[in-house]
């Protein structure tokens, strides 16, 4: 499933600072624009990656994956 984020991006002073508005706690600060959305990228990935393998873990075992597309 391919999905897409919605960055929020601002320069402050000197600074780029972004977020993803759909995943909590998916932020970062750069120097420029270009780095900025790279490190977004980066972070988001694991982030995602993150919270997959802690839902997993949670869920200990007898469970079941199932995949649902917005």
């Amino acid at each position: 499933m391919n999905r897409e984020y919605t960055a929020v991006i601002k320069e402050i002073d000197d600074w780029w600072v972004g977020w993803i508005e759909e995943v909590p706690g998916v932020n970062c600060q750069e120097k420029t624009y270009e780095e900025l959305k790279e490190t977004l990228e980066i972070t988001l990935k694991e982030a995602l990656e993150f919270n997959r393998q802690d839902a997993l873990t949670s869920a200990v075992s007898g469970y079941k994956e199932e995949k649902i597309a917005l």
